[in-house]
C-alpha cells in the first residue's frame, strides 16, 4: 500500500519531475523533513529538479 507522502509526491509530479519548491511544500504539509521527500521520490524514481540550495542532487 502506498504512503501518503508517495501519493503527494506522485500527485505533485510536472513534466516527470518534481520543483524543489514543491518538495519542500509537500514536506512542510506532512511535516516530514524534506530528505524523506528526497528518499521517496527516488524510490519513485522521480527527478528533483529546480533546486537552488542543492539539497536534491
Amino acid at each position: 500500500m502506498e504512503n501518503e507522502l508517495e501519493t503527494k509526491i506522485k500527485s505533485s509530479v510536472v513534466n516527470g519531475r518534481l520543483p524543489c519548491a514543491i518538495a519542500f511544500k509537500i514536506a512542510k504539509e506532512l511535516k516530514v523533513s524534506p530528505r524523506d521527500v528526497g528518499e521517496a521520490a527516488n524510490r519513485l524514481s522521480v527527478k528533483i529538479v529546480s533546486c537552488q540550495l542543492g539539497c536534491f542532487p
